[in-house]
C-alpha cells in the first residue's frame, strides 16, 4: 500500500520530471489544492486518486512506489551487475522516478532495460525505449551513443516487421559511425544491422557488399560480433542462392564461436543453422535436427520463451520437412497456446506453415491465405519475406497439381 510522505515525496519527482506544474497535472479531474496536499504528505492518497494521476503521467500505479534500491545510480548498477528480473524491475521504477536525473544516466538505464525486453521477445516495450533512447542520444550528442541506439533501433523495428523505418536508422547509423571515424565496434554493430534490414528490404547486392566490408572488418577475430558477422554473412548468401557459400560461413562460426562467451547467442546459431539446412537446395533435414537437438540441449540450462518458441518453431518445419504432419500440426498448437514472443518473421513462417498444411488437407482457405501472406509483406516494404512466401505457394501448387501463376507474380529481385 502506497504511504505518506513517501508517495509525496515521489509524486513530485515525477510531475517534475515531466515539467508540469501542479494545475497541468491535477487537470480537471483533480483540485490543484488537493494535489499539493498529496504532494506535502498531509493527505493519504486514495486509489482512485493514484489511479487518475498515474494515468496522467502517463504511467502505472506501482511506480509510485519507492524503489528498494534508491537513486537510479544504485539501480542502474545492480541491473548492470545482476540482471536479475527484480533488479530489472527496481531499474524500471527507478528511472520513472529519477527523470531528472542526467541524460547519460538515462540513457544507460533504457539501454539495458531495453535489452531486457528483447531477450523477452517483448520487442513492443524494447521499441518504446530504443525510441527514447535515441532521442537521449541526440540530445547528449555523443557520436557513439548515437550509433549505438540507432543500430539497436534498427535491428528491433526489423524485428517486428517495419523495414523502411528499420533502413532509415541503420542508414543513419552507418553514416555516422563513418563520418566520426568510430571504432571497430561501433562500425561493425552499424553494418550488422544495415546488412540485415538491406536483405529483408530486397537489396541484396547492396547488403552483399556491406556484408563483405564486415567480415574484412573483424577478420581475425573469434568472439560474438565476429561471430554475428558471419551469421549475417551467411544469411546474404541464402538470399543470393549461394547455398554452399552460407553452409560455410555459418559452420565456420559453430565451430569457433564458443559458448562460454555467450550462450544465448551460441543456441541462436544453431537455430539458424537449422533453419538454413531446411531452406538450402538440396534441403539437409538430418542436419538440421542435429543441430535443433544441440540448441535443446542449452536451452535446458539457460532460455528464454522467445528462444523457446524459436526452437519449437522449428521443429515443426523440420516435421514438415520430413512428413510428420501431425507433430508439425501438434507443434504450431503449441505455439498458438503461448504469448507470441518471435520476430514478425518468426511469426509469419508460423502463418506459412499453418497455410501449407491447411493446402494439404484440402482446405480451400490455404492458397489464397499465402497469397494474402505475400501481399502483406510487399506492401510492409519486405520484400524478401514476400519472396519466399511466393515461392512457399508456387511449391505447394506444384505439388499438389495445381497449375496456373498466383494472381499476383512475386516482383523481381534487387541486386
Amino acid at each position: 500500500m502506497l504511504r505518506q510522505p513517501a508517495f509525496g515525496h515521489r509524486l513530485r519527482k515525477l510531475r517534475l520530471a515531466q515539467g508540469l506544474s501542479q494545475t497541468a497535472l491535477a487537470g480537471e479531474g483533480m483540485s490543484t489544492g488537493y494535489l499539493s496536499r498529496l504532494e506535502s504528505g498531509a493527505r493519504q492518497p486514495t486509489d482512485r486518486a493514484v489511479g487518475y494521476l498515474a494515468g496522467r503521467l502517463g504511467l502505472q500505479a506501482a511506480d509510485f512506489e519507492e524503489p528498494a534500491t534508491g537513486s537510479l545510480a544504485h539501480a542502474l548498477t545492480l541491473a548492470a551487475s545482476t540482471g536479475a528480473p527484480d533488479a530489472v524491475v527496481a531499474l524500471r521504477q527507478a528511472l520513472a522516478a529519477e527523470g531528472h536525473e542526467s541524460p547519460v544516466l538515462r540513457w544507460q538505464a533504457l539501454w539495458l532495460l531495453a535489452g531486457a525486453a528483447r531477450v523477452q521477445g517483448d520487442h513492443t516495450t524494447e521499441r518504446e525505449r530504443l525510441t527514447q533512447l535515441v532521442a537521449l542520444g541526440d540530445e547528449v550528442g555523443v557520436s557513439e551513443l548515437r550509433v549505438r541506439g540507432l543500430t539497436r533501433l534498427a535491428r528491433c523495428l526489423r524485428s517486428v516487421g517495419e523495414i523502411t523505418p528499420a533502413v532509415d536508422a541503420a542508414v543513419e547509423a552507418h553514416r555516422i559511425a563513418l563520418h566520426e571515424e568510430l571504432g571497430v565496434e561501433d562500425r561493425a554493430a552499424a553494418l550488422l544491422a544495415l546488412v540485415s534490414v538491406q536483405a529483408e528490404a530486397g537489396r541484396t547486392g547492396e547488403a552483399r557488399l556491406h556484408a563483405d566490408e564486415l567480415t574484412a572488418l573483424v577478420e581475425g577475430r573469434s568472439d560474438a560480433l565476429w561471430a554475428e558477422a558471419m551469421w549475417t554473412a551467411a544469411a546474404i548468401r541464402m538470399h543470393q542462392g549461394d547455398y554452399f557459400g552460407a553452409q560455410a560461413c555459418l559452420d565456420d562460426a559453430l565451430d569457433r564461436f564458443s559458448s562460454q562467451e555467450d550462450l544465448i547467442l551460441w543456441i541462436r546459431l544453431r537455430l539458424a543453422a537449422g533453419r538454413l539446412n531446411l531452406q538450402k537446395m538440396p534441403a539437409d533435414p538430418a542436419r538440421a535436427q542435429h543441430r535443433a537437438q544441440e540448441a535443446e540441449a542449452a536451452l535446458a540450462l539457460v532460455g528464454t520463451p522467445a528462444l523457446r518458441q524459436d526452437l519449437t518453431a522449428l521443429k515443426a518445419d523440420l516435421a514438415f520437412a520430413t512428413g510428420r504432419y501431425d507433430d508439425a500440426r501438434a507443434l504450431l498448437g503449441e505455439l498458438a497456446a503461448d504469448r507470441p514472443r518471435m520476430t514478425y518473421r518468426g511469426q509469419v513462417r508460423q502463418e506459412i506453415l499453418r497455410h501449407q498444411l491447411m493446402i494439404l488437407d484440402g482446405d480451400p482457405a490455404g492458397v489464397p491465405g499465402l497469397r494474402a501472406l505475400a501481399q502483406q509483406a510487399q506492401e510492409d516494404a519486405n520484400i524478401d519475406l514476400a519472396a519466399e512466401i511466393w515461392r512457399v505457394l508456387a511449391d505447394a501448387l506444384t505439388q499438389t497439381g495445381r497449375t496456373g501463376p498466383p494472381a499476383t507474380a512475386a516482383p523481381p529481385a534487387r541486386g
